[in-house]
């Protein structure tokens, strides 16, 4: 289910992650203002020292000191000046040491916190979400988005408190000091505040298309490094470099449209701030030359003429920044949008409010009336199929007949559409999902391993196995021998997805970690499908000792691989066309046996109906979850 666009992301965002950490925050911004009140006393005592000590146009004074503690000579007036200027040094510097720590502590414990909900919350919605979506835009997501916010909590955090607090106590103090000339210095506000706005409205829903434009890219570059093998044999690196190339360019214009604009805006800014500079020393320059300028009399002291330029001048910095905090801010927001609407997105397999514990007693798997279909075409048509506990089932049919869908039911990666999956009578939708895929154990056609070892690919559903209980399972599952003359056994690495070893040793170990789970059913998706012969035996022998008394559904292409099954079901085109075991549906002399036959080389012996039928499926585009033209489609985007 699609999200509603997040209002006021970062107000979300504060709420929800910046409670936990508000220490942080808080010291941070306390930091911040001591530290950022003390850079401001320099230019004041500077001011002060002129007028009082090197001019001595007005009597020695410090606000809140009483005279009678303050020095009497010129020259120790001097050096108390100069401590107090070198004490607010020091006292910047210790509380901006504070302020960066504090701050940064709270944007890394926020980041961490954030980094790690969003993948829980993607990792725990449905197989549809991941049908819709491609894995370099959730990766954009978990890293560039995340980070991005990092960034402006940060350092957007930070330079909005000193732009706050420098701004702020600048315009009191030189406010109090002349206000004419304050005006003066403060004529360029306005325009700062118009062209930011301008810059808002502009600048977002640019950012926006950047950050589509990565995350496209980094898809097309996860794509291609997935599957570098078959670039590889089909010497297609020059188009797959000249596809990353229009991606890249396509980030590059949409980023360099982004630039533009940015640094059109931040020199403005500068101009403006400096225009205000500008203005602020001709003005104070000539009211103390002359006492008036263009008719408007000023009365304005050498000391505080000082102080002016120097707080002007200081000014310039916070205002020139404002733009790179807007623009932080701006890249933190759609960030954060993209962040909750992931967190929003609902998905369509869940917990029901009431659901219990599954119950397992005799492992009985029931398909009742069941329907489905991926949106775009039924798969399933009324399958009505009962396992009784124990048993086990075997699943057959054409490419696209829908039987990894079958499966793909039981462990709820879907619901059906209509009808019903129990076990032992309880429908799968009325039980949790943790306790259901506890008690199913499911082996792949395509086994994916972790990177790691042996030992922890096969420990993964129970990590706190002893090593013999691994060692037990790698047995039953024909695969301790391998792994005992692997060059570290055990904890030999595999390499990302189990790279360096066979397909057929990534199978053991994918069945010995569905044995070390102890499930009460076992579901094997064409677990021989990409094997050689010699390594289906020793998988069909696994099968053959793992499912004695336990509920067990086998789908094959190879028939070989069902043929002892208790009961055999034929799909074709979403419907059980045929059911028994395999000497009865080959006396029956209908698609099973055909299919036996073309395994048995009997080619000739076919009846032409059933070659006209094949040549006709293989000419169809299927998306069912069961062929491999959906896969293709679905991966090259």
């Amino acid at each position: 289910m699609e999200p509603r666009q997040s209002r006021n992301p970062m107000g979300r965002l504060l709420r929800t992650y910046g409670r936990d950490h508000w220490h942080a925050l808080a010291l941070g911004l306390l930091a911040s203002l001591v530290a950022r009140v003390a850079d401001l006393m320099p230019p004041l005592l500077l001011g002060l020292a002129v007028d009082t000590v090197l001019l001595d146009e007005r009597a020695f004074d410090l606000p809140g000191v009483p005279t009678a503690w303050l020095p009497a000579t010129p020259a120790t007036q001097f050096v108390l000046v100069g401590g107090l200027v070198a004490l607010s040094f020091l006292t910047s510097s210790v509380f901006h040491l504070l302020r960066g720590r504090a701050l940064n502590r709270f944007a890394q414990r926020v980041q961490h916190d954030l980094r790690v909900d969003s993948y829980d919350r993607l990792q725990r919605l449905d197989s549809a979400f991941f049908d819709s979506r491609q894995t370099g835009e959730l990766m954009s997501i978990l890293s560039n988005d995340v980070n991005n916010l990092e960034q402006f909590l940060n350092g957007g955090v930070d330079g909005a408190s000193r732009l706050g607090v420098m701004v702020g106590g600048i315009v009191v103090i030189l406010l109090v000091l002349d206000a004419s000339l304050a005006l003066v210095a403060l004529a360029p506000v306005p325009f700062v505040a118009y062209f930011t706005y301008r810059y808002v409205g502009i600048y977002q829903p640019t950012y926006t298309a950047v950050r589509e434009s990565l995350a496209d890219l980094y898809s097309r570059l996860e794509n291609n490094l997935g599957g570098v093998r078959i670039i590889k044999t089909s010497t297609a690196e020059t188009y797959e470099r000249d596809r990353v190339a229009r991606a890249s360019w396509d980030y590059f214009e949409k980023n360099w449209a982004a630039i533009r604009i940015s640094t059109t805006f931040f020199p403005s800014l500068r101009v403006i701030a400096g225009v205000g500079f500008v203005l602020t020393f001709l003005a104070g320059g000539l009211w103390v030359l002359q006492g008036s300028v263009a008719g408007v009399a000023g009365s304005l002291t050498v000391g505080t003429f000082v102080t002016f330029i120097f707080l002007t001048q200081t000014l310039v910095w916070p205002v020139s920044e404002f733009g790179e905090i807007i623009n932080l801010y701006q890249r933190a927001k759609a960030s954060a949008r993209r962040i909750f609407d992931l967190a929003d997105t609902q998905a369509a397999v869940r917990d029901a409010d009431d659901a219990e514990p599954l119950q397992v007693t005799h492992g009985t798997v029931e398909y009742d009336g069941v329907s489905f279909g991926y949106g775009r075409g039924t798969v399933l048509r009324d399958v009505d199929v009962t396992v009784p506990g124990g048993t086990t089932l075997g699943i057959v049919g054409p490419t696209g007949a829908g039987k990894s869908t079958v499966v793909e039911l039981l462990v709820r990666m879907y619901d059906p559409d209509s009808g019903a999956v129990r076990i032992d009578g309880q429908d799968l939708r009325t039980v949790t999902l943790d306790s259901l895929r506890s008690a199913v154990g499911y082996v792949s056609q395509d086994p994916f391993l972790f990177y790691g070892t042996v030992r922890e690919n096969i420990a993964y559903a129970r990590p706190d196995a002893s090593e013999r209980e691994v060692e037990d399972a790698a047995r039953r599952a024909n695969a301790h021998e391998f792994v005992r003359n692997l060059p570290d056994g055990y904890d030999t690495l595999v390499g990302e997805r189990g790279v360096k070893l066979s397909g057929g040793q990534r199978q053991r170990i994918s069945i010995a970690r569905a044995v070390l789970a102890d499930p009460d059913v076992f579901v094997f998706d064409e677990a021989t499908s990409a094997v050689d012969t010699e390594t289906e035996l020793l998988i069909q022998q696994s099968i053959a000792d793992l499912t004695a008394e336990r509920t067990t559904v086998v789908i094959a292409h190879r028939l070989s691989t069902v043929r002892h099954a208790d009961t055999i079901v034929v799909l074709d085109d979403g419907r059980v066309v045929e059911r028994g075991t395999h000497e009865e549906l080959l006396a029956r002399d209908g698609l099973y046996a055909n299919l036996w036959a073309v395994q048995a080389g009997q080619i000739d012996d076919l009846p032409p109906e059933f070659v006209a039928r094949v040549r006709g499926r293989a000419a169809e585009i299927r998306t069912d979850g069961d062929g491999d033209e959906g896969a293709d489609e679905s991966t090259d985007q």
